[in-house]
């Protein structure tokens, strides 16, 4: 088999979604740990709004689910933060009783993604989440690269779509060449071949897409970004956007998806392996 060809085939396991629940009703805890078993999710029960705030600090959260059935300040209180994070969707679990319609409108005036119905939704809870979570609307987005990126092989395309299922978060070059199914130096040497960029550059722009999409989240400031997408510190991922578009990390929420390919192409294709 050609290198190409194991490029196309290699198989790649999904990036697990991390989800942030706000569930003090017990049957709505069990109805959330069976959507997202451990084995394909990294899930977080809370039951206080200032729990629920700490999670969005310190790891970059895919979805927020928040139990609605015995509504109280407390868990408005962590509502509100869907104004913080609008890049994150958040979703409503409530029972649907009569009485619950102002609660529904009060969580579709937060800009709620969703309503799952407790009875009616169970056994679809993950499907209606999935598609609007964080990472796989970050990989729908760019799961075909730009032409301008010029990632027209196998083995390119192949190493583009390992990166963007990570929506921005670390991944080693030696982790992407062994679902390749190839040795690091031969994975690094022919990405960058023919004066393509190089690997390191280019898993560096996926990030600073990311990096830029949750900059632009009011309950983000640059430590946050920085922190949930595993830079080492503010100054790594403020050496990260100085190195591929040229800009300080504090203007990334300015910056749309086209201007940082734009200036990555700019003469920033290219570093040490």
């Amino acid at each position: 088999m050609t290198v190409a060809e194991q490029a196309t085939a290699a198989a790649f396991a999904p990036i697990p979604v991390s989800v942030a629940a706000y569930v003090p009703r017990d049957r709505a805890r069990g109805l959330v740990r069976s959507a997202f078993p451990r084995r394909r999710s990294r899930l977080a029960l809370t039951r206080s709004a200032a729990e629920f705030a700490r999670l969005f600090q310190t790891t970059l959260i895919d979805a927020a689910i928040l139990d609605v059935g015995a509504p109280n300040e407390d868990l408005w209180r962590a509502a509100e933060l869907a104004r913080d994070f609008p890049s994150i969707p958040f979703f409503a679990l409530t029972p649907l009783r009569a009485g619950d319609a102002p609660v529904v409108a009060r969580c579709m005036a937060l800009d709620f993604a969703d309503v799952i119905t407790e009875h009616v939704d169970d056994a679809v809870l993950r499907e209606l989440v999935l598609p609007h979570t964080f990472t796989h609307r970050f990989q729908a987005a760019l799961e075909t690269p730009p032409a301008a990126l010029g990632l027209e092989t196998a083995l390119r395309r192949a190493v583009w779509e390992r990166l963007v299922a990570h929506a921005g978060r670390m991944v080693r070059t030696d982790t992407i060449a062994e679902s390749l199914g190839v040795s690091r130096e031969h994975l690094s040497r022919t990405f960058a071949a023919d004066g393509a960029a190089n690997l390191k550059r280019t898993i560096d722009l996926v990030r600073l897409l990311a990096a830029a999409e949750l900059a632009k989240n009011p309950g983000y400031d640059v430590g946050d970004v920085a922190r949930v997408l595993g830079f080492a510190s503010s100054s790594h991922l403020s050496t990260a956007s100085q190195r591929i578009c040229g800009t300080k990390p504090a203007s990334l929420a300015r910056l749309r998806a086209i201007d940082i390919i734009e200036r990555f192409l700019a003469g920033r294709l290219r570093s040490r392996t």
